[in-house]
């Protein structure tokens, strides 16, 4: 049997962890803190904005990410696209990483985020945490330029950019695997 002393530094020791937890959460809203430990990806990123803000809580980006990441490995895109803005800009205590932000950036655009595939595109095209690709960059630019939008022409006008580094035959090719992307990932009718 442990002497008492020991079970009363360990108890001590439990109750100081618990009261850092608390003081580190205390200015988040409790049943928002809820949800996102419950698993709820929205409230997970609402959390990680909360610490990306300093909104009622120290700016901690570090702890940001961990509750961005958590949303995004469930597949959730606004995780994804905060872990890759995220990891894109890096900043005080949180080290900037291209290729986590392309990775990130790739799994919001194969989900259809046409931002996200545009960033991906231009991260292509200067070889930002990928090796550079004007094929790639192309497909990805043409891609986001699906989309209606208020972005649709910029991304189009990006996409001819980079289309002057690589010859007919290749842009064919790429087209090619654009139609199929766009067969296989129909977009809905723009509202009107």
């Amino acid at each position: 049997m442990r002497p008492v002393w020991r079970q009363l530094v360990l108890v001590i020791a439990l109750a100081l962890a618990l009261l850092q937890i608390h003081a580190q959460t205390a200015g988040i809203d409790p049943a928002l803190l809820a949800r996102a430990n419950g698993g709820d990806a929205a409230a997970q990123v609402a959390v990680g904005e909360c610490y990306a803000a300093g909104k009622g809580v120290t700016k901690d980006l570090t702890q940001a990410a961990a509750w961005y990441r958590k949303a995004a490995e469930k597949g959730d895109l606004g995780g994804e696209l905060h872990l890759a803005a995220l990891y894109r800009d890096g900043g005080k205590g949180f080290p900037r990483d291209m290729a986590q932000a392309a990775a990130w950036y790739r799994k919001a655009a194969e989900q259809g985020d046409a931002d996200a595939q545009a960033t991906l595109g231009v991260l292509y095209s200067f070889g930002q945490g990928v090796d550079r690709n004007d094929g790639e960059a192309y497909f990805w630019l043409s891609i986001a330029a699906l989309a209606k939008g208020p972005n649709q022409d910029k991304y189009a006008a990006n996409r001819q950019m980079v289309g002057t580094h690589l010859t007919v035959d290749e842009v064919d090719e790429i087209q090619e695997r654009v139609n199929k992307w766009q067969t296989a990932h129909p977009q809905p009718a723009a509202s009107k």
